[in-house]
């Protein structure tokens, strides 16, 4: 496949020799307007690569606040056509910034995927997390997305053994998403030293960048996992300041942006810290 805006963005960071900050946020969370607004925000904050998260019903990967992010959007009638809305009008003022779209497959399999990578690429996607698309069925969903020019990033697990690891790398594209954590998004990570390991680990495998998500909150988080990581993703302490910025009836406020954005800009200044 050809380059895409992952590989390019990767490709710079690494001459610039810092990590990635990859951001996560909900689309339509709390609703379509302050969502779309937080999105437009994000580069400026400093993000390196958005994941868009694509809200479902039973996000069974993930913690406690991304459930509720995704319930919060969809109670508020947000919908795949909007996240690819949203995805188009990012596109007007920013052709530059990779924006990875992160779900689970039911959604996708109902709209054909074939069809979905098509309308995926066109409104200016560059990668696919689907967490519930296991390798032996690259046919389902990888191996479409990236003869339609996606990214298709797996994710590696600490259970994820030597022998397991070259067929998750089989067609895994764009980066490797290592899950620091054995649970769900949030967990707190325990033992970052071994989050270390597990990087040198990978990348005995694979070329691809290797990006570490789950349990990072803070810049000194970002800055100690970005050390060995090529990529340090952060999601559930941004839909958390969403969640906290809301009045009592769960509407936005004047803060809902920037409480997110303050958040962003305290990582970025870890990531730049990670190898100086």
């Amino acid at each position: 496949m050809t380059e895409t805006r992952i590989d390019q963005c990767f490709a710079s960071l690494k001459k610039e020799g810092r990590p990635a900050l990859v951001t996560f946020i909900t689309a339509g969370d709390p609703d379509l307007e302050v969502s779309s607004e937080i999105l437009g925000a994000l580069p400026a904050a400093g993000s390196d690569i958005i994941e868009l998260g694509m809200p479902f019903s039973d996000p069974m990967a993930e913690g406690i606040p991304i459930q509720l992010a995704s319930q919060r959007a969809l109670s508020n009638g947000q919908t795949m056509d909007k996240t690819l809305q949203m995805v188009r009008e990012f596109r007007k003022k920013d052709n530059t910034t990779p924006i990875v779209l992160m779900g689970y497959y039911n959604p996708i399999y109902v709209r054909g995927s074939t069809n979905f990578v098509k309308e995926a690429k066109d409104a200016g996607a560059d990668g696919l997390i689907i967490v519930d698309v296991p390798a032996e069925e690259d046919h389902e969903l990888c191996i479409p997305a990236l003869e339609g020019g996606l990214n298709f990033i797996r994710l590696a697990t600490p259970t994820s053994d030597d022998v397991r690891l070259p067929t998750i790398l089989k067609n895994t594209s764009g980066f490797v998403y290592y899950v620091s954590v054995t649970g769900v998004t949030g967990s707190e990570i325990k033992n970052k030293a071994d989050v270390a390991t597990a990087v040198k680990r990978i990348k005995k495998y694979t070329d691809l960048p290797v990006a570490v998500g789950f349990g990072v909150k803070t810049a000194e988080d970002a800055a100690t996992i970005g050390k060995d990581a090529d990529g340090v993703v952060v999601g559930s302490v941004l839909v958390e300041a969403v969640r906290k910025s809301l009045d009592q009836n769960e509407k936005p406020t004047a803060q809902t942006v920037t409480a997110v954005t303050d958040i962003v800009k305290s990582l970025r200044s870890g990531v730049e810290k990670a190898r100086s």
